[in-house]
């Protein structure tokens, strides 16, 4: 009886936990469809007294929002495609190969996630400006081609691979990319759904890299046309909800659409040596 209380409670609080949270997206998405000023009313209403589209149809007709999601789209795939790539080839070789030196530089990569990202952005800036990748997308892609993080992350799922697996395949004459490609990528497949779902979330989310690469208006990424709609249209809280809605959608999508190998990701991949 104890056993079933303590069940129910703990249901109960985790439930009111998630409404707590859910709640104020379900009023971004409300409010997105209430008429011009009706967000701003009190009392304020959770549902809208009369839908309307139209804050939608600015976006896309007025204020050109289908070129800014594009632009957020194209970068972050492109960040996410290549540096899974490279991060699980790094991964991979800091978990199985044995190098001179191998562990003072995973350390010293390691060292590196205590430093701020705010820190490192004036000099690859003025990297990216000696290169002339200023207001390209380039410019935004190429530092996070590779990261710490990613290749902290395959590293520690890397490592529980069986070793006997990679030398019978070597034994087999397979070359050392086909032992990456054939045997490590499919037995890391979880951590690889992980950290792409990672890569994607945080370079669509990105604002302050994006803002400071980008001068061109048109080259401007989702979240920074937000931020300039907000500042152009800052009485208008409908059509910046309905902007918001806009941004959050794709990414909530994607994480359902993976939340079953982004769970088992998680849970595997803290394996220790």
């Amino acid at each position: 009886m104890n056993n079933r209380a303590s069940t129910l409670a703990l249901n109960a609080g985790l439930f009111l936990l998630a409404v707590i949270t859910l709640t104020p997206v379900a009023w971004m998405v409300s409010a997105s469809f209430m008429l011009p000023g009706e967000a701003s009313t009190t009392p304020i209403h959770f549902f809208p007294m009369h839908p309307t589209l139209e804050h939608y149809e600015a976006l896309t007709e007025r204020l050109h929002v289908g070129r800014y999601f594009m632009n957020s789209f194209i970068i972050a795939s492109v960040v996410t495609l290549i540096s899974t790539f490279i991060n699980s080839m790094a991964g991979f070789a800091f978990a199985k190969y044995r190098f001179p030196g191998r562990n003072k530089l995973f350390r010293f990569l390691l060292s590196g996630m205590i430093v701020p990202a705010q820190v490192t952005m004036l000099p690859l800036f003025l990297m990216l400006k000696s290169m002339g990748l200023v207001n390209t997308y380039v410019g935004v892609i190429l530092p996070g081609l590779a990261s710490i993080f990613g290749i902290f992350l395959i590293r520690q799922f890397a490592g529980s691979v069986p070793d006997s697996l990679i030398e019978a395949a070597r034994l087999d004459g397979a070359s050392e990319f086909r032992v990456y490609r054939s045997v490590v990528l499919p037995l890391c497949r979880p951590i690889l759904y992980t950290l792409a779902l990672f890569t994607f979330m945080g370079t669509w989310n990105d604002f302050m890299w994006p803002l400071i690469v980008m001068t061109d208006n048109a080259n401007y990424t989702l979240p920074v046309a937000i931020a300039n709609l907000k500042g152009e249209h800052l009485l208008d809280l409908e059509l910046m909800m309905a902007g918001s809605v806009i941004t959050v959608l794709p990414v909530l999508i994607l994480f359902l659409a993976f939340q079953r190998h982004y769970i088992r990701g998680i849970m595997v991949g803290g394996v220790k040596e």
